[in-house]
């Protein structure tokens, strides 16, 4: 099925004709069926490093140019810069097959805010979230994780992730003697 309106096209390419841009999106959505891709997965038209991303008029551009959608909207405060989140996430590449996830893992994730620990996109994305909010963010290469023989990724591509942030903590640096750590609760 070739999606129509109300989906947004952002794209990073020269004008091509129809034919060929539904030849490319029949091409993608066999690949992510394939993958067992989840029904709503977004859809990239890509001959060589040019994208187009098709996305239902529901997800929101950042400046930085992170595609997102909140799924379940949580409560409380965003998290902060120095702020431990705890969260959920499925990761995909472009044709939606799934490249990790801590679901599957068993455990969720525990990582600080403003450590350089998560790619600059994913950051962006989860500090728009509320604790216990769901949503889909589409990071595209510019905010990606790096690329190169020595990482996992080895082109420049859209990346998408399911999150589920599960809470918040607040951290504070404890000092005992010459040994200093950071404590979150």
């Amino acid at each position: 099925m070739i999606p129509t309106r109300p989906y947004l096209s952002y794209a990073k390419s020269k004008s091509k004709s129809i034919y060929d841009e539904r030849r490319l999106l029949e091409q993608n959505k066999k690949i992510q069926q394939a993958n067992n891709a989840p029904d709503d997965f977004p859809s990239f038209i890509r001959e060589g490093f040019e994208v187009k991303v098709l996305i239902p008029e529901s997800f929101k551009k950042s400046e930085s140019g992170l595609l997102y959608r909140d799924v379940e909207i949580g409560t409380g405060d965003c998290p902060k810069d120095g702020q431990q989140v705890v969260f959920h996430y499925i990761g995909y590449n472009e044709s939606g097959r799934r490249i990790d996830s801590t679901y599957f893992q068993g455990a969720p994730a525990k990582i600080r805010l403003e450590n350089n620990a998560l790619v600059p996109g994913f950051e962006e994305g989860i500090k728009a979230m509320k604790p216990g909010g769901k949503g889909r963010i589409i990071i595209p290469p510019e905010l990606g994780p790096p690329v190169g023989p020595s990482t996992f990724f080895s082109a420049k591509q859209y990346e998408v992730f399911d999150v589920e942030l599960l809470k918040v903590q607040d951290c504070q640096r404890r000092t005992v003697g010459f040994y200093s750590n950071v404590v979150c609760n």
